[in-house]
């Protein structure tokens, strides 16, 4: 599903160049978990926006399911994102002018969806939301924020998942029944989901580790909850 295939990222200044990833290599079958983890610095959420199309490599290619994104340009990499690709933050990026519902509604209707009302509402009630459908971001926790985002991600029934440190704003208790959603979510819609964390625990329950050290991939494991 996912084919990362040396891909090199540098930035240079005025100051000089500097390397943030070198030749990372690696491919991730359809429904597998997989967490990037790595220290602070390492390289782990450019990574994950290179993965995404966000951002480009200076060297190498990645391709969502045979498609190389950067053999296409910007609008038809949305296009993809749109179709292919769900997304979840730690600082949530919910629309603050919109309900919980309009959030959710919002891939939905900008697919065309003529359902997307009652998708929507049918994903809040899944992920526990179903008495908050009208209510706005700064009127919700941090983890029905969360739930929210959850919610927008999977509505689209995304092919692949990526998560920056989507705990990374919650306390234990709350981000712990966060991840046990995104896993069980993710196991009903068969989604790709690449995880970006600190968090050793919420690494272990995906079926691969990725680390990153110094912008390269210093391991690769399998983890025994798998």
């Amino acid at each position: 599903m996912i084919a990362v295939n040396h891909v090199f990222k540098s930035v240079t200044d005025s100051t000089g160049t500097l390397t943030i990833l070198r030749d990372i290599d690696f491919s991730l079958r359809r429904a597998e978990t997989v967490a990037i983890v790595g220290a602070s610095g390492s390289g782990k959420s450019t990574l994950l926006s290179i993965i995404a199309g966000l951002d480009t490599p200076t060297q190498g290619t990645v391709h969502i399911d045979g498609v190389d994104l950067f053999a296409m340009d910007e609008d038809r990499r949305a296009a993809l994102r749109a179709e292919k690709v769900g997304f979840v933050f730690q600082s949530f990026q919910l629309l603050a002018n919109l309900t919980a519902l309009e959030n959710v509604m919002l891939p939905l209707e900008l697919a065309g969806r003529r359902d997307a009302r009652a998708t929507a509402t049918q994903m809040l009630q899944r992920v526990g939301l179903g008495e908050r459908l009208n209510h706005y971001p700064k009127v919700l926790s941090g983890g029905e924020q969360q739930r929210v985002a959850l919610a927008r991600a999977f509505v689209v029934r995304p092919a692949v998942l990526l998560a920056d440190e989507p705990t990374g704003s919650l306390d234990f208790a709350t981000g712990a029944s966060v991840m046990e959603l995104m896993f069980e979510l993710n196991r009903e819609q068969h989604t790709t989901l690449v995880l970006v964390t600190h968090d050793r625990g919420i690494a272990e329950r995906c079926e691969r580790r990725i680390t990153i050290a110094a912008g390269q991939v210093a391991d690769i494991s399998t983890s025994v909850e798998a």
